[in-house]
């Protein structure tokens, strides 16, 4: 046996369940900490919500992925990694469909030329940003809807145009229920990123976001670690109260402790037979939003918007997003890519489509919008769907979220449920994959 695999072997070990950035994040951490990490993703490839597919040649991901300029856990990321060279940023066109017609609103002028509201409801729009980002403790807002909280703001007709549609498009019948502190969050971070003229401006990796996730692995190989895809985590090995391993369909992987960083639900059922009953109940309590994103291909662009909101009731998507309006279609030689995201419930007819209907479907509703598309435009398209994509932050939901610790001795929770008061991402999926990995290099260091 070598020098080096006797080291490895003597090193704590800790398994970690899930590939997405929290969990490769982690790994990392604990790698740069001693501490051998072995990352087990259900998925043949890693990357979670960030992973990709080939679209033209080169890797996209399946769900639409940018980062903000103020992104800065990611960045330090990228930067410890050695690959600052491979970030981009590039300004970005917002817009918003209404009534049948396009409106820009990348800028201030922008938002003063939004004919849909009075100029005295326009100034109003404007100022609720900027008020919202002074907002300077977040948790005077826990108790409070984002739509009462709205409506206080900017006032109804403000209310009425502009974010009741977003907000209902984005979570259908439980948009009232959505919490102040996560709209502001939304405000905060739009505005964080923007230049010195109003403009936004976004960043990205070059050769996508799955190229990161490989170089992060490769980091987390080089220290000893493990990568292994295809491989879903089925039950836990419990022993005294305490966490020892995880069983996979292969075999019991042995551990001195674990991190979970699936949907709550999930490691909920993985829980069951070893935690309280309220514990795991609370686990559940927690309510996601599924996502089918669709992805086309197509030989022409639709417009020159990078991010299109769509406010309009009867168009079954959130979002337009015209991802080669950010990064060039040169990189996907000469493929214009589109998303179109919807956020719903697994009772959603979208949600059980074919694939096929799922393509029909949504080229007949943008259809509505880009009346000149063909289908002979379209090169190609992808159906993704999440099961688990969004939590739903409700009033009072820092209260609902269970802390890194478990009942389980030496069992870690780091998921995208835990990131309040931020929103999921792949920067706050960093951020939370770190801090847990440094909560459990503590407690092996405080147990020798």
């Amino acid at each position: 046996m070598s020098s080096r695999t006797t080291a490895s072997a003597s090193r704590p070990h800790v398994a970690v369940i899930g590939g997405g950035f929290c969990g490769l994040a982690a790994a990392w951490e604990l790698s740069r900490r001693g501490v051998r990490a072995t990352v087990l993703e259900r998925d043949a490839e890693i990357g979670g919500l960030a992973g990709g597919f080939i679209a033209g040649g080169a890797r996209l991901e399946k769900f639409y992925h940018h980062w903000f300029t103020s992104d800065v856990h990611v960045m330090e990321l990228i930067a410890a990694l050695g690959r600052s060279a491979e970030l981009v940023s590039r300004p970005t066109r917002t817009g918003t469909y209404y009534a049948h017609d396009f409106f820009k609103l990348s800028t201030p002028l922008d938002l003063l030329r939004f004919s849909p509201l009075p100029f005295p409801d326009r100034l109003r729009l404007g100022l609720l940003a900027l008020r919202a980002r002074r907002v300077r403790d977040w948790r005077a807002l826990e108790d409070r809807t984002a739509a009462d909280w709205l409506r206080e703001m900017g006032g109804e007709r403000v209310w009425r145009v502009v974010w009741e549609p977003l907000l209902r498009g984005k979570f259908g019948d439980l948009a009232e229920e959505v919490a102040a502190v996560w709209f502001w969050n939304k405000l905060k971070l739009r505005g964080g990123s923007r230049g010195r003229g109003g403009g936004e401006r976004l960043a990205y990796y070059k050769g996508g976001f799955a190229a990161l996730a490989d170089a992060l692995a490769q980091a987390i190989r080089d220290q000893g670690g493990q990568i292994r895809a295809g491989v879903p985590v089925v039950g836990l090995r419990v022993d005294a109260g305490r966490a020892v391993g995880v069983v996979t369909p292969e075999a019991t992987l042995a551990a001195d402790a674990v991190i979970a960083t699936p949907a709550l639900p999930i490691v909920a059922d993985l829980l069951a037979p070893h935690a309280p009953g309220d514990y795991v109940d609370g686990l559940r309590r927690i309510r996601y939003l599924a996502n089918v994103c669709v992805v086309l291909e197509l030989d022409r662009g639709l417009s020159d918007l990078y991010w299109l909101n769509v406010n309009d009731p009867g168009f079954p998507f959130v979002g337009v997003i015209e991802h080669t309006n950010f990064e060039p279609a040169s990189t996907y030689a000469g493929r214009h890519i589109v998303y179109l995201s919807r956020y719903l419930p697994e009772s959603d007819a979208l949600w059980r489509m074919p694939d096929e209907d799922a393509v029909a479907f949504t080229l007949e509703h943008l259809r509505r919008m880009f009346p000149d598309l063909t289908d002979d435009q379209v090169l190609a398209a992808h159906v993704w769907r999440a099961r688990h994509a969004q939590p739903v932050v409700e009033r009072g939901y820092r209260r609902l979220i269970p802390d890194t610790r478990t009942p389980v001795a030496n069992l870690f929770l780091a998921t995208m449920a835990q990131i309040y008061p931020q929103d999921r991402g792949t920067n706050y999926a960093v951020r939370q994959g770190r801090e847990a990995a440094r909560t459990v290099a503590e407690a092996l260091d405080g147990a020798e």
